[in-house]
């Protein structure tokens, strides 16, 4: 099923000056304004890549690439190699050092009826044509999206240890993980990998708007060539894979922030009553405890108050959207069909995009915001399991946007790769 190939991955050079943490920058949808200024602040730095800005970022982007390959900024490693990459992690509350082991290796962008590839949850339309751009400009997957493939056997996790004991780099990045990096470079290894790939669907845990930017990019091209393999680089997307039956896999929940509402606080609460279990809470502080473990409970903060709320079971059975149970049944799904849709009046195509509507991991940054006056209510939600995205994925439907947050994020900057033709049939076809 899954084809996957190794890579010459273009890498920053050693003789640089700077260190490795000081170049590489977070994803572009979990970094705030004020990280992202200081990141800018340095020429060198990756964000410039993978978050250009600029009245034409996605093309100055690539006249910056160009420099960087001139004058020896970016160098192409001279073997083929799958990269390994460990995150070592902790979680508040827990003294366990957790470990996220997976290997960043080129995979054939495979479109959704493929079944190869499934996703999991919507995405956002605008943020889908930003990173087509990109690609089309720079010809250059600066980021690797994360991928779930199930080895119950850990067939692979032995010689990704051993390749992880030399590493390229280690550093600490801003979610205070210590990232690690290697290579395997040996044939018969990296061949053992393939096979074992070949088999395999995967999910795909992050990265669905890079994902969905190289699918556009591959149906584009593959229209424009009537002489298409399906081996071309265009064909292809940088992933980092983990294996799914890993006890160090962790998902944490995204909140939703609302801008103003709709119609007055008192209406709101009105309207809640009909379909909620509403209980007032002293401390907002705790609503993120209150809802834990509990089916379609939800913390709302509103205007300095708390609440739970807890979706009344009787009307569970009334969401209309043509979606399978596996989807009806996510907190998520109750939140956006009952609270945005029935009570605000957002629709559901509207909440794709609505501009009012935004995401927030951090729990506290939450309540501080509603306080500040930057959003007029928050909405505090569970994660999400892993056994959930199984189900909503082997489905065939989809969860809302912004349902899942894997941790750690992917960094960017250890390495990137090119889907230029001279550049990257050098990495693959040559040798595999």
């Amino acid at each position: 099923m899954a084809e996957i190939l190794p890579l010459r991955a273009w890498r920053y050079n050693d003789s640089l000056n700077e260190s490795i943490d000081q170049l590489t920058s977070p994803l572009f949808d979990v970094v705030s304004q004020k990280q992202r200024e200081a990141l800018y602040r340095n020429p060198t730095n990756s964000i410039h890549l993978s978050v250009p800005r600029g009245e034409a970022p996605a093309k100055d982007a690539a006249r910056l690439l160009q420099v960087w390959k001139e004058n020896g900024v970016l160098l192409q490693d001279g073997l083929p190699g799958l990269y390994v990459y460990y995150q070592y992690f902790r979680l508040p509350g827990n003294e366990k050092e957790y470990v996220r082991k997976g290997f960043i290796c080129n995979i054939k962008a495979y479109d959704w009826h493929e079944k190869v590839l499934l996703r999991h949850e919507n995405t956002i339309p605008s943020a889908v044509n930003d990173r087509i751009e990109l690609l089309e400009e720079t010809e250059l997957n600066t980021s690797p999206t994360h991928g779930l493939y199930s080895d119950a056997g850990f067939i692979l996790e032995p010689y990704m240890d051993e390749s992880i004991r030399t590493p390229i780099y280690e550093t600490e990045d801003y979610q205070g993980v210590r990232d690690v990096l290697a290579v395997i470079h040996d044939h018969e290894i990296i061949r053992l990998f393939l096979d074992t790939l070949s088999d395999k669907q995967i999910l795909l845990a992050d990265g669905h708007h890079r994902y969905e930017g190289s699918l556009a990019y591959r149906r584009k091209m593959t229209a424009l060539n009537p002489n298409h393999t399906g081996y071309e680089p265009y064909n292809y997307h940088l992933m980092y894979l983990t294996n799914a039956e890993h006890d160090d896999l962790r998902i944490l929940p995204t909140h939703r922030l609302l801008q103003h509402l709709p119609m007055s606080e008192e209406e709101f609460m009105e309207r809640l009553q009909e379909y909620f279990t509403i209980i007032p809470k002293e401390d907002p502080f705790e609503l993120n405890e209150v809802i834990v473990g509990k089916l379609w409970a939800f913390g709302l903060y509103l205007n300095g108050n708390a609440y739970k709320l807890r979706l009344k079971p009787e009307v569970h059975a009334s969401i209309d959207w043509n979606f399978p149970d596996e989807v009806k049944q996510l907190d998520l799904t109750v939140m956006h069909y009952f609270i945005f849709e029935k009570i605000l009046g957002i629709y559901r195509q509207q909440q794709r995009d609505y501009k009012g509507l935004s995401y927030e991991r951090n729990f506290t940054a939450c309540i501080q915001k509603v306080d500040k006056g930057e959003a007029q209510l928050a909405l505090i939600t569970n994660e999400v399991s892993m056994d959930q995205v199984k189900r909503v994925c082997n489905s065939g439907a989809v969860m809302p946007q912004k349902s899942t947050f894997f941790y750690p994020k992917v960094i960017c900057g250890f390495l990137f790769s090119s889907i230029k033709e001279d550049e990257f049939t050098t990495a693959t076809s040559a040798c595999f």
